[in-house]
């Protein structure tokens, strides 16, 4: 029973505040002023007449609806209901009041809702969940695959089959990919905003490894390129929980309408390559989009049109360039290896750990997420890519690591290890380039014994290379036991212009 009597004696009579009348009664402060307010609008004031018992009291503040016939009140409109609430901010309690304003004898919210509910529960599944206009994209790959035949060998490749599906209008998107790789995942994401015209506040895949590293209920980690994707397009990924499938049954929904009006559709036919797949998919996905709703008025493409498309974020002015990210150490001689080349960073960084942006065109160093280097990519293994401002003064490694070191740790090997050095420095435009190979040669002699790579050595400047490749493989195939056939030394002379002798190192480079 309500503590109507108690509420107002408290409030009135000991001039208690409203939040001090809830915790006394147990009940919440909305209630409290619910009560006063019915209390005011009756007209009543305290003290109440002593004839004025708790159940005249409730009749008083709260009458019974008028008994009106079912006929005489307005049963509002679901079809519209359901539209309405997919606007931002828009409640079911809000929808109510507005009807109650235009219908004062309609139905009382708790049968609003309740009724509500029940029509909802006879849509489709894929129909029945709200979703704000513009805010989710579900995305994930069909189960199902597509044969694609080579005309030239008759061999049949599995095409894979992307769906996006938008939360508020059921506007979906499929096209087939190669793989489910990374590049093909991103790339599908590209083509799918720009086939909306703009993008959603949410993408919401299911935990697959080339969106998420790792999967986890609360926190999973996103993919560093798919992240840099969603930087781009001012989109936020929130994959769907494991084994939730409420989280994605929009997509699911999708993806199986997609299977049954599309790729059941091209079952008999035989494609070719995968840009004919693509034609046939593109033409069955219009009839789909504007294929008319069975239970509710209109069709995917009508309320993509109203409800989604207004609240779409414009695309960026660029296109997204694919990038892969990757970790990278600093070497010794300030530069990391991409690829089998090797770019520079300040050399500040020197083993430090430093994130690379990998693209088509450009490699890409940040530290702390700032942008530290950027070069041209280059594909020529074991290269350097060099910028002047990222070296040391005096070509020195902090004070560290120097040619003069280099050379000293040679010559305790032996003169051939020695030379050899000497010989890898000064054939680079900058002693630093050569330290990374310098070091392998010289750390060959910890797996090997000194005795062999001196040897080893001997026999590598005799047949002209200083390569830490061909040492160490000398070494593994025991080519240094073996008697060195007599010839001459194929060293170049030291008074090449592009060659520093010992003598250049001594003075203390």
């Amino acid at each position: 029973m309500r503590k109507i009597k108690e509420v107002l004696r408290l409030k009135w009579e000991r001039g208690l505040s409203n939040r001090q009348v809830a915790l006394a009664c147990g009940i919440s402060r909305p209630t409290v002023r619910e009560y006063l307010r019915r209390f005011a609008e009756a007209g009543l004031s305290w003290p109440l007449p002593e004839d004025l018992g708790e159940s005249r009291l409730e009749q008083l503040l709260f009458p019974p609806p008028p008994d009106l016939p079912a006929h005489a009140r307005v049963v509002p409109d679901w079809h519209r209901v359901k539209e309405e609430l997919r606007g931002k901010h828009v409640t079911l309690f809000l929808i109510w009041q507005e009807y109650r304003e235009a219908h004062p004898e309609g139905y009382q919210y708790s049968w609003f809702c309740e009724n509500y509910r029940a029509w909802q529960g006879k849509l489709d599944m894929v129909m029945r969940q709200d979703h704000r206009a513009g805010e989710k994209l579900f995305v994930d790959y069909a189960g199902q695959t597509v044969p694609v035949i080579d005309r030239n060998t008759g061999e049949i490749r599995e095409a894979q089959i992307f769906v996006a599906v938008l939360g508020a209008s059921n506007y979906s998107y499929a096209e087939p990919t190669w793989s489910q790789t990374l590049p093909d995942w991103i790339g599908s994401h590209i083509r799918a905003f720009e086939f909306f015209g703009g993008v959603p506040e949410l993408v919401v895949p299911d935990n697959l490894k080339s969106g998420v590293t790792k999967a986890h209920r609360y926190d999973p980690d996103l993919n560093p390129t798919y992240q840099d994707m969603a930087a781009h397009y001012g989109v936020a990924v929130v994959p769907a929980r494991s084994r939730k499938p409420r989280d994605k049954a929009k997509v699911e929904g999708g993806v199986l309408i997609v299977e049954r009006w599309i790729l059941a559709a091209l079952r008999h036919r035989q494609h070719f390559s995968l840009g004919q797949l693509k034609s046939s998919i593109r033409e069955l996905l219009e009839k789909l989009n504007n294929r008319p709703f069975r239970k509710l008025p209109g069709c995917r493409r009508e309320h993509f049109e109203q409800l989604d498309k207004p609240a779409l974020q414009p695309l960026p002015a660029e296109r997204y360039v694919y990038a892969e990210w990757k970790k990278a150490r600093v070497h010794i001689d300030y530069h990391v290896a991409i690829g089998g080349h090797y770019y520079s960073v300040p050399y500040a960084l020197i083993k430090k750990e430093v994130e690379v942006r990998i693209t088509h065109n450009t490699i890409e160093c940040f530290y702390r997420g700032n942008r530290i280097a950027s070069h041209p990519r280059s594909d020529q293994k074991g290269r350097h890519t060099t910028v002047a401002a990222h070296m040391p003064e005096s070509h020195r490694q902090s004070g560290e690591w120097t040619p003069k070191r280099l050379i000293a740790w040679a010559a305790k090997t032996g003169p051939a290890t020695e030379k050899l050095i000497c010989t890898a420095l000064g054939a680079r435009k900058h002693p630093q380039q050569a330290y990374r190979s310098c070091l392998g040669i010289l750390r060959l002699g910890k797996t090997f014994g000194d005795v062999r790579l001196e040897a080893a050595c001997q026999r590598a400047l005799t047949l002209g290379t200083c390569r830490y490749k061909n040492i160490e493989s000398i070494l593994k195939h025991r080519l240094d036991e073996q008697p060195l056939e007599e010839q001459q030394e194929l060293a170049l002379p030291d008074g090449h212009d592009n060659i520093r002798g010992p003598a250049y190192y001594s003075e203390g480079v």
